[in-house]
């Protein structure tokens, strides 16, 4: 968390910034954001999620 946290706020003076060049690195760093929020859900919601279901299913065996 602390390390999606670094980058995302690290990110963040990129995305408004207005000088120049901006308009390139607004490119660079819109997917970087997008990748680090998903990939920050996908870590605590949908993978603890799966284990649980192939656990589960395992255990009944």
């Amino acid at each position: 968390m602390m390390t999606v946290m670094a980058a995302f706020t690290g990110l963040l003076p990129i995305m408004f910034s207005m000088g120049t060049g901006s308009d390139m690195m607004k490119r660079i760093a819109a997917p970087m954001v997008g990748g680090l929020i998903s990939s920050f859900a996908l870590e605590l919601l949908v993978y603890p999620a799966i284990y649980y279901v192939w656990r589960s299913k395992e255990l009944r065996k």
